[in-house]
């Protein structure tokens, strides 16, 4: 009877840690950015002139935020920055580049890496695979950056689930870097499809679309927790 007891009391903890609300923390370029919901001194692309997306409620973390009850902690989005430090025409980013801002997210329960479109578009280069012992010249590309950004959230975030968010068309070097990469640091990649663009950029439906997959995503990765769980529960019952 008490095996029963402690049996249903773990359950019990396990459904409601799986269902309590959660905070979340993003860390973006353009796509994740609205005037005045961003630090000050940070560039914005929301509102824009030719995009539909014109209140924040509309905007794909918002809608998250809205739809699972779940709450923001920090905005750290800053329109046109790469994850690595070379930007636009070689230029150089370190102010504004991702893997530099990873101690201001506040420790959230998940954190959402949505980068990775600037250095597609402005040619970064693309570099060689390395995680640990990086230079400044290492950090100019991006597949060193994205080892660095990863470890460094980590490290001043030890309690979130960092998810890193793939656009869709973007070159295919972006794409296997992150698959290559965020495994080795726990990171969840979520790979986006079908998001309706306006000047290259999500409107109402496409940000719809990536609210949907990312929720999608981390219920997903829940319920394998979960899983896992009662699957260690059972055994430990067994054993004892």
């Amino acid at each position: 009877m008490k095996r029963l007891f402690m049996f249903a009391l773990m359950l019990g903890t396990l459904a409601l840690g799986a269902s309590a609300q959660k905070t979340f923390s993003v860390l973006g370029d353009s796509y994740s950015t609205f005037r005045g919901a961003i630090p000050q001194g940070y560039a914005n692309y929301y509102p824009s002139m030719g995009n539909d997306v014109a209140t924040i409620d509309q905007t794909w973390w918002s809608l998250i935020a809205a739809q699972n009850g779940w709450t923001l902690k920090k905005n750290d989005s800053w329109s046109g920055s790469t994850i690595c430090t070379t930007g636009y025409g070689g230029g150089d980013y370190t102010n504004q580049a991702f893997l530099n801002r990873t101690d201001r997210l506040d420790n959230p329960d998940m954190i959402f890496v949505f980068g990775g479109t600037n250095d597609s578009w402005a040619n970064s280069p693309i570099g060689e695979y390395k995680y640990e012992d990086w230079t400044d010249a290492d950090l100019k590309s991006f597949r060193p950056a994205v080892a660095c950004m990863l470890k460094r959230i980590k490290d001043n975030n030890p309690e979130s689930k960092v998810y890193v968010l793939l656009n869709s068309e973007l070159k295919p070097e972006i794409g296997e870097t992150f698959r290559t990469v965020a495994p080795r640091f726990d990171a969840t990649v979520i790979e986006l499809h079908d998001i309706e663009k306006q000047q290259g950029h999500p409107s109402i439906l496409g940000m719809q679309a990536i609210a949907a997959q990312v929720t999608e995503a981390v219920m997903a990765s829940a319920e394998k927790k979960t899983r896992f769980s009662i699957r260690r529960l059972f055994q430990k019952i067994a054993k004892d």
